[in-house]
């Protein structure tokens, strides 16, 4: 990907960062901001902080998409004039709060849009079951019917984890048809039956589901949750869904599974590391559908992303931040 720097107005410098789809400055109306800020946006992806530093280096103002670029402790001492941190979403654990308010520096974050992943999994389960993406590469290059699909009607769906998005995936299931199922660490059979699901333990899902989907949030507790012992649990013609955040995954296990065909496949739109290396080993298999954290990629949900990053931007300038993470940051100065 190239970079395409685009800049306008004059005054504090804003740099909108990871702009994959070219479509921050269309999302949103910015021309107050022009007369404030000199605005640059980059629709490439940086990896190396030293690169990252010399970028931001002049820039007083940021704005981040999620978890794309990692404001650590470290890379936040490297921006002496950094003075507002602008993320999409209300959470961000690739930002370092501590460090930022340390330093003095704003953390603000926006609105969601709040079901669009939900969406997106019934794409990956569906392009999987009827092996759409195969078909499709197949027919472009001559072939016709390669593959007999699965229904979803009568089968189970294993939700790992039931909260909003898992819960949309459940009501979404039994429209095909599916018996839904679910298991989390703190999920009780009452609150499942809530959710529309019925509880089962861990084990049982993993076995038992013809559909595993996962809809947890990373964290230490997550991290690795699903690994060799529950992907050798399921079904040969079974597959496994993750639209959440690809540490949840142990990848390594989930490779040497699909290699072997020991599950059917898997639909994942969250990796260990993103963007995914040109040579990952992904790349080489057929019974994988791939999709570059789409999850939140649609055109209401960037609305209102930089919607409120615009207004969370003018409301800093203005002295009234607005929606801030870290509060007692505004209180404080610069810590060099």
């Amino acid at each position: 990907m190239t970079k395409r720097p685009r800049s306008g107005g004059a005054g504090t410098r804003l740099a909108v960062l990871d702009d994959y789809h070219g479509a921050a400055l269309a999302m949103a109306d910015w021309s107050g901001l022009r007369e404030r800020c000199a605005i640059t946006v980059f629709d490439d992806h940086l990896a190396d902080e030293d690169a990252i530093a010399a970028r931001l280096e002049p820039f007083a103002i940021v704005c981040i998409m999620r978890e794309r670029t990692p404001f650590s402790r470290a890379l936040l001492a490297r921006l002496p004039a950094l003075r507002l941190l602008v993320t999409t979403g209300m959470g961000n654990r690739a930002v370092d709060l501590g460090a930022a308010t340390e330093r003095g520096v704003v953390v603000s974050g926006t609105r969601v849009a709040p079901l669009s992943t939900a969406e997106l999994t019934w794409g990956l389960i569906l392009a999987l079951a009827r092996n759409i993406a195969i078909e499709d590469r197949a027919i472009r290059n001559g072939a016709w019917g390669r593959t007999v699909g699965q229904d979803l009607i009568g089968r189970r769906l294993g939700l790992v984890g039931l909260g909003r998005l898992g819960a949309r995936v459940a009501l979404i299931g039994k429209a095909f048809g599916m018996e839904p199922v679910a298991w989390s660490e703190n999920l009780t059979p009452e609150l499942a039956e809530e959710r529309g699901a019925r509880w089962v333990d861990k084990k049982k899902l993993f076995a038992a589901s013809d559909v595993v989907s996962v809809h947890l949030v990373l964290s230490e507790r997550t991290r690795g949750l699903v690994g060799a012992t529950e992907i050798g649990l399921m079904k040969p013609d079974a597959i496994l869904v993750n639209t959440s955040r690809g540490p949840i995954v142990d990848e390594a296990a989930l490779l040497k599974a699909l290699r072997a065909g020991s599950i059917a496949g898997a639909g994942l739109d969250v990796f260990e590391t993103e963007p995914l290396a040109a040579d990952h080993p992904l790349f080489a298999l057929e019974n994988v559908v791939l999709t570059p954290h789409l999850g939140y990629v649609t055109r209401d949900t960037y609305r209102v992303f930089y919607s409120d990053t615009v207004a969370a931007v003018e409301a800093y300038l203005d002295g009234r931040p607005i929606r801030v993470l870290n509060p007692e940051a505004e209180c404080s100065g610069p810590q060099e």
